[in-house]
This record gives structure tokens, C-alpha cells and sequence, in this order.
């Protein structure tokens, strides 16, 4: 059995009237409806109960992220990669690299069909140099992947 809150220690901090037949909240029971000074209305409930109700918001969420990649990955939008190259960019490794690896090429190929030279994309991939945004986007293009997909954040 819960011990009751006497509700002038819960509600009068924060400037709430409460009515005289809701003088005791308990920690087990049904919401309560209170009015503020400005005649707002708000609810007061056991703390297990806001919880769960913050755990099925974010499960509702989650679900939703899920529902979203799970179209983006049916359209095309989006694609799967295998979790080892996942995890090199997880871990921070050069975009570029990962993506070519992944896509089976060699530098000096990736350097041909995005018109940069071998040396220019090295120096990318090893983060010796900043690529601008135009390079930048003939690398994502060649690639095919989106140009944020190569910008570490």
C-alpha cells in the first residue's frame, strides 16, 4: 500500500489549487485533474503510469523510424550495406573510402569517373585535404551515393 502525498507538499510549489475532495493524492491512483491560476487544466498521475506512457511513445517512434527505412530501403531510396562497412563508418573512416571499397572499386577508378585525379582523391580518403563541394559531388555521384553520405559530421 502506497503512502498518500498530502497534496499542499506536491502542488502548492508550483502554484495549483487543488480541489477540496482531491486534498490527497495517491502514488496508486487514477489521474488527477487540476486547475491552474490560469485555468489550464492538468493531469496528475502515478509516476509508473507516466512512465510507461513515455516508454510506449518512444516504442511508437521507434516504430515509425522503422516503418520510414523499411519504404526507403523497398523504394531504392536507401540502401543496406553489410555491417563491417557499417561499423567503419560508424567508427569515423573516410566515407570515400568505405563507399569505394564497398563498391568494389580502385582509387584510381573512383579518380576517373569522378574527373579528380588519384593523388587528390588520396588525399581525401586520408583526410590530408578537404574535398569542395563540386569534386565533392562527381566523388558522391560516381559513387552513388548522396553527397551527405560523404560528410562526416
Amino acid at each position: 500500500m502506497s503512502r498518500p502525498i498530502p497534496a499542499e507538499h506536491k502542488l502548492v510549489e508550483i502554484g495549483l489549487d487543488v480541489m477540496p475532495h482531491e486534498g490527497v493524492v495517491h502514488a496508486d491512483s487514477e489521474p488527477q485533474i487540476i486547475t491552474s491560476p490560469s485555468e489550464d487544466k492538468m493531469a496528475v498521475l502515478p509516476m509508473a503510469e507516466y512512465e510507461r506512457l513515455v516508454a510506449a511513445a518512444e516504442s511508437a517512434g521507434d516504430l515509425r523510424q522503422y516503418d520510414v527505412a523499411k519504404r526507403r530501403l523497398s523504394s531504392g531510396t536507401d540502401e543496406a550495406i553489410p555491417s563491417q562497412y557499417a561499423k567503419r563508418l560508424i567508427a569515423g573512416e573516410s566515407p570515400v573510402r568505405v563507399w569505394r571499397e564497398y563498391r568494389g572499386m580502385s582509387g584510381k577508378d573512383l579518380a576517373g569517373l569522378a574527373g579528380v585525379s588519384a593523388a587528390f582523391l588520396s588525399q581525401i580518403e586520408t583526410g590530408a585535404r578537404e574535398g569542395k563541394a563540386g569534386p565533392m559531388r562527381r566523388i558522391a555521384k560516381a559513387l552513388g551515393v548522396a553527397l551527405s553520405d560523404l560528410i562526416l559530421e
